[in-house]
């Protein structure tokens, strides 16, 4: 899934909200700090992760791929 953002960066938790991984903040900090997402294809345990065009996370078998608004 393509998430489209139209800032500079996107935090890795806030990327799962706005993808419809997690319907909460709350869920979000909850799968990141237990190692649940990857992004770009490594365990990813910090939630502010700055996310930029070009960068992927996956969560639960879906792919969110961070792209320029």
């Amino acid at each position: 899934m393509k998430v489209e953002i139209d800032t500079e960066f996107i935090r890795l938790d806030h990327l799962l909200k706005l993808g419809g991984a997690v319907d909460t903040g709350g869920q979000a900090k909850f799968a990141v700090q237990n190692g649940e997402v990857l992004v770009n294809g490594e365990v990813c345990t910090m939630r502010g992760k700055k996310m930029r065009p070009g960068d992927r996370a996956e969560f639960n078998g879906e792919v969110y791929e961070v792209t320029a608004g």
